[in-house]
């Protein structure tokens, strides 16, 4: 009988981040076993092929803009830290203006002849459902994670279950929202869970005939269909699309979602009531990050078309000139609630020798799980070196990605995310106009520095 072959790691699902994984740890020296459960018979509902890497809602990678866009600068920093995503990505690219889009089966090709070239790394077509007992381990298995698998995390996390719907709702940038108009308070001026004056939200107030048109514009916007294999997945209790609420009847959010009790709105005050009067409606935003430049409107997960969301909260007094680091939607997800879970190198708390990479962490997008697969195998290579880890600074695109998963983020409203400027430490001293240019110009700087902190590829 054949003794197993021995390995430094295993990873657990060959998708972007994993495959990332596997490459950079490969690129070290180390013995990696990639187990893959396409190839076995077995295929999630979305995927069509048994290829690594495959991309199976989109072709496009965003935008490679390396100075004003957040996913360019991201691209920029993958491509300082050799990622095979990206180098595939260059072998496969097609025209696509300045966006960075691929001919998917010869991207998902040239990931697997470039891993399958690493002499020690062994990809497995197996599946896996059972978190590993010991040894270190990746879990990469996005965002529909194997059933059986799922139920293993789910009782190493505590989770009774991470197949749901994720109810994501839209998140504002804070210097977008005109403050002339919306006020901060909590409702009946209950203190800060935090301390100090009640401030824990944004308030937009609407008058009647305000509300009364965002009600209609709710119930005429266009939405987006379920896929079928997640047309069954029942709603939350908690997360119910704004739009069927709508349908609910004409009150229904004023005594849900856009509650306006308890909410004396001071640019209102008169002499008569000095602390204000309650709008007949309110949108509430809540802190969405410990900087406090992203702002979630609390209630508002949707269906509705992205053109529609933008258009039809725009409406929303002191929302007119919004710009929106996320848009809203439901859809079957899995994932962790990372903040809480996952120590600052991706680390399971209650485990330590299992790191999460790519969507499973709560990331949104191919670019972002591929580039905490990418994090996560360099992590785990220090480790296995020896080393002291040092975390890319908050000021890149990846160091800001890692630090919103891993405990910057806050862990009552976490859902997953795209890499945006707001996760990044804001330049107030910057004019508005120049501070993409800046933030760029400065995450280019600091991650030339982190990099020479690497341990270098064999």
């Amino acid at each position: 009988m054949t003794a197993q072959p021995e390995y430094d790691v295993h990873i657990i699902g060959g998708g972007l981040a994993g495959s990332e994984a596997a490459w950079q740890l490969a690129r070290r020296g180390l013995r990696v076993r990639l187990s893959e459960m396409r190839g076995t018979g077995e295929r999630s509902p979305a995927h069509q092929t048994d290829g690594l890497a495959e991309m199976v809602c989109s072709n496009s990678f965003r935008s490679d803009d390396d100075e004003k866009n957040a996913v360019g600068l991201l691209h920029h920093e993958m491509r300082r830290c050799d990622s095979v995503i990206m180098a595939a990505a260059a072998k496969a690219q097609v025209p696509a203006g300045s966006a960075l889009a691929v001919d998917r089966e010869v991207f998902s090709a040239e990931v697997e002849a470039r891993l399958q070239s690493l002499p020690t790394l062994d990809i497995v077509r197996e599946r896996i459902d059972t978190l590993p007992d010991s040894g270190l381990t990746i879990v990469a298995t996005g965002p529909l994670t194997a059933e059986t698998l799922a139920g293993s995390i789910g009782k190493a996390t505590g989770s009774d279950s991470l197949a749901f719907f994720d109810a994501i709702a839209p998140i504002v940038y804070h210097d977008t929202i005109d403050m002339d108009i919306c006020w901060k308070a909590s409702r009946w001026d209950k203190p800060s869970k935090f301390g100090g004056e009640a401030k824990d939200y944004i308030n937009c107030p609407m008058d009647k005939d305000q509300y009364l048109a965002f009600h209609q514009a709710l119930l005429d916007g266009e939405k987006t269909a379920f896929k079928e294999w997640e047309a069954n997945t029942p709603y939350f209790d908690g997360c119910m699309p704004i739009e069927v609420m709508a349908e609910r009847g004409v009150d229904t959010l004023r005594f849900g979602p856009m509650k306006p009790v308890g909410l004396d709105n001071p640019h209102w005050a008169t002499e008569e009531h000095p602390n204000g009067r309650w709008a007949y409606a309110v949108v509430q935003l809540r802190q969405d990050n410990k900087l406090g430049t992203l702002w979630n409107m609390v209630g508002f997960q949707t269906k509705l078309k992205h053109a529609e969301q933008v258009r039809l909260f725009r409406t929303i007094p002191g929302l007119e000139k919004a710009e929106f680091a996320r848009l809203g939607g439901l859809h079957r997800n899995t994932f962790l609630n990372s903040p809480v879970l996952l120590d600052r190198q991706l680390r399971l708390k209650s485990a330590p020798h299992v790191r999460f990479a790519g969507q499973i962490t709560g990331c949104e997008g191919y670019v972002e799980s591929a580039a905490v697969g990418l994090m996560a195998g360099l992590m785990t290579a220090a480790e296995l070196g020896g080393l002291v880890w040092q975390g890319p600074p908050a000021t890149t695109a990846m160091g800001a990605l890692l630090s919103h998963i891993t405990g910057d983020a806050e862990a009552e409203s976490y859902q997953p995310m795209n890499v945006n400027f707001g996760l990044f430490p804001p330049l107030h001293e910057v004019k508005k106009k120049q501070r993409k240019e800046a933030y760029t110009e400065r995450a280019k700087e600091d991650i030339g520095a982190w990099l020479q902190t690497l341990a270098p590829a064999a």
